[in-house]
């Protein structure tokens, strides 16, 4: 078997599907590449048991070929060479040759003997969004995602569907996200749940151009041009989110994201490491960040200007999450609902676009007397 390809055009295949194998793994076959040419069709594939990937490319191909290949090796092989054209022939032995016009390197193979298989579904709905709009639903949900193995449900990204619109939804119990794309809407409400892995790695291969999605109660499939990633869903109920977001926070705090966002980036040095606490002291039209290290002996205190309607009021946030919070918030007047020290926070941006809709939640921390 021989074919001929751009280094630079394999390349690009293969840093897509990467990131879906791990680093390590017990089962030694889902550390390769699945290579496979039919019809001068070449569809390179990759998992980690529950996440496909697979892109193609057409090559003019002298017959059908299919194989696994070390992956990590491949990759770094290929990167390796400058943009020119590879020539591939299978040699006996196995192996791979890889020629240009000033090397010849191999690389061996194995037969495709038991590298899983992707699950054949039948998916019954379907619908798509821009790639532009799906990203920024993602870019401003992923970080509020939880990392607690034991609480399963908040490991993943929740896609509510209901005739309000598409709702990401995002918790790690200390904070919440949810986006509503209003563009595309259900009459039937359901829910999946994404993992966080499969989000991670959609984000960075999206572009302009439209994602075809489609799912059933199990599985997800996104097809974004010559990508296909299949991913198995997480089969936990996402806690009841909507009870959670507090509807009489009647104190209204009206603020530019970016200088408060500076402010709490100076806080976080400041603040105990182990405590990460950050008091706000909101006042007609001043907000007053503080916090102090004692182990340390050291403080810090500054102010931004603001517009308040409400009571006077100190309420205390962890530095790392008010700053994740604001930082997905950047360029954007914004507003903070209050209620009570004790009780969550909501944090909206004030321009928000006609077909959108963005609703953060924070929920305070007790301050030290």
């Amino acid at each position: 078997m021989k074919f001929n390809i751009n280094s630079r055009a394999l390349e690009k295949i293969l840093a897509k599907i990467l990131p879906v194998i791990p680093a390590k793994t017990p089962a030694a076959q889902i550390e390769n590449f699945l290579f496979q040419i039919n019809e001068n069709l070449l569809t390179v594939t990759a998992t980690d048991l529950e996440l496909f990937l697979q892109s193609s490319i057409t090559v003019d191909a002298t017959e059908d070929f299919e194989g696994l290949i070390p992956a990590k090796l491949f990759f770094d092989i290929i990167k390796s060479l400058p943009d020119a054209q590879l020539s591939f022939e299978t040699t006996s032995g196995s192996k791979l040759k890889l020629k240009t016009d000033s090397g010849t390197y191999h690389v061996g193979y194995t037969e495709n003997v038991d590298f899983p298989v992707i699950p054949s579904i039948n998916y019954t709905k379907q619908f798509n969004l821009s790639g532009k709009t799906l990203k920024r639903a993602l870019d401003q949900s992923i970080f509020a995602i939880g990392k607690e193995p034991l609480k399963a449900a908040m490991t993943g990204l929740l896609f509510d569907f209901t005739d309000e619109g598409l709702k990401f939804v995002a918790t790690d119990g200390h904070k919440l996200v949810r986006f509503i794309n209003k563009t595309v809407r259900f009459s039937e409400p359901e829910q999946i749940i994404v993992p966080e892995k499969a989000i991670s790695i959609l984000i960075k291969l999206i572009n302009d151009d439209n994602v075809d999605i489609h799912y059933t109660s199990t599985n997800v499939h996104f097809k974004l041009g010559d990508i296909s990633m299949i991913s198995v869903l997480i089969a936990q109920k996402y806690p009841a989110y909507n009870s959670v977001i507090p509807l009489e926070n009647e104190n209204i705090l009206k603020i530019d994201a970016d200088p408060l966002l500076t402010a709490v980036k100076r806080m976080q040095v400041f603040a105990n490491s182990n405590f990460q606490q950050v008091k706000m002291s909101v006042s007609e039209k001043v907000v007053e960040l503080s916090t102090e290290d004692i182990d340390h002996g050291s403080s810090g205190c500054e102010t931004v200007e603001c517009e308040y309607i409400g009571s006077p009021m100190n309420i205390g946030f962890n530095t790392s999450f008010l700053f994740e919070v604001l930082n997905h918030l950047k360029n954007e007047k914004i507003v903070f609902r209050f209620d009570t020290p004790t009780r969550a926070a909501i944090i909206e941006n004030t321009a928000a676009k006609e077909d959108e809709d963005l609703l953060m939640l924070l929920m305070p921390v007790r301050l030290n007397s």
